[in-house]
């Protein structure tokens, strides 16, 4: 099955988007509540619905950018926040996608790309992010398996994935996740090196 943009907006016209909680999750939110610099560029790639956007500019943050291939969840957004300028929705590839971040919020993007362009997921991050800049956010905690997305995986994938090219400042089980992903989220904060 290739995870293309078709796929994702089939997904999105038939409301087959479990992974959407409808609002943004505690463990974000929380990390979000604690950044004092709110003219920090920051992206969510993959950001489907990104309710984290709402949250963002709802909070004084404006230079926030959403990037998704599928059009539905775009427009979604923009119905939701009708003020927005929408060249801060980009639909774009990911893999293609040019600019420069200081934060970069993970939010199931990760776990819904083919365990193949892990390694390509990572060069990509850094390459976006300026010196110093933090991609922080949720991996899923469980095993990974064939069958996604989402695709799983564990701590120890995590840290020899990233641990060449970033400086791994947190990577533990999220302790504020909803019930339903309780115990199988981890939090992470890591910075560019």
């Amino acid at each position: 099955m290739k995870l293309n943009s078709n796929y994702w907006e089939e997904r999105y016209q038939n409301n087959e988007i479990g992974w959407d909680v409808g609002t943004i999750s505690t463990p974000l939110k929380e990390y979000i509540n604690q950044i004092e610099d709110k003219s920090i560029k920051i992206l969510i790639p993959g950001a489907g619905n990104s309710h984290e956007f709402d949250y963002l500019i709802a909070n004084g943050f404006q230079n926030v950018f959403v990037l998704d291939f599928a059009q539905s969840p775009l427009d979604n957004i923009l119905k939701r926040v009708p003020n927005c300028n929408p060249n801060q929705l980009i639909k774009s590839d990911f893999f293609e996608h040019e600019n420069k971040y200081d934060l970069i919020i993970e939010q199931t993007f990760f776990c819904a790309l083919d365990p193949s362009l892990r390694k390509g997921y990572v060069q990509k991050m850094k390459e976006l992010l300026n010196p110093n800049g933090k991609l922080a956010g949720l991996f899923f905690q469980f095993p990974l398996t064939e069958v996604g997305p989402p695709f799983g995986g564990s701590k120890e994938e995590y840290n020899s994935l990233f641990e060449n090219d970033f400086y791994l400042k947190i990577l533990e089980t999220a302790h504020n996740s909803i019930k339903p992903r309780e115990g199988n989220e981890l939090f992470f904060i890591f910075t560019k090196k």
